[in-house]
């Protein structure tokens, strides 16, 4: 039965890494399980295979502005699995840095996010969403650096805050 939640403990951790476009290049065990995916399946396909719908685009547009200049990046990501179901992840994002400086890929540790986060952000990404959906990517942003602006916090310590 597809689109029932799945959980991990909370002192599991899910790891992957990407190359520079987004294809996976390692999974931990965790990962693999909870995708619902081979490993086979999953090497060097995008990493937006998992990509839930009901995840706005902003949130994503963020993450790779944000670790194409060599930041790190805290998000919350609801995934999809292989069939359907889904799960709830507290992101931290980093790129890898190669011995001259450059970036060569990237790296994601995802921890189990408690509830009183999820009772923030999913309402949250439910308004983007809808923004999202009658006005495009850029009415999305304009709504999240409003909810910001009025929050009085930067996008990090709004989800920090959580």
């Amino acid at each position: 039965m597809a689109n029932q939640e799945l959980t991990f403990g909370e002192d599991e951790f899910i790891v992957s890494k990407t190359d520079l476009k987004g294809k996976i290049t390692y999974g931990n065990a965790l990962f693999i399980k909870m995708s619902g995916y081979t490993e086979h399946e999953l090497m060097h396909k995008p990493h937006n295979i998992l990509r839930h719908e009901e995840m706005p685009a902003v949130v994503f547009k963020l993450l790779w502005s944000r670790i194409q200049t060599g930041k790190e990046i805290f998000a919350y990501v609801k995934n999809k699995t292989k069939n359907g179901d889904y799960y709830w992840v507290f992101a931290h994002v980093t790129p890898s840095f190669d011995a001259g400086r450059q970036i060569s890929n990237y790296h994601s540790v995802r921890r189990k996010p408690t509830q009183k986060a999820l009772d923030a952000i999913k309402p949250l990404y439910a308004a983007l969403l809808q923004k999202e959906k009658s006005g495009g990517i850029a009415a999305s942003e304009a709504a999240l650096n409003q909810i910001l602006k009025d929050k009085g916090m930067s996008y990090d310590e709004f989800i920090l805050s959580l």
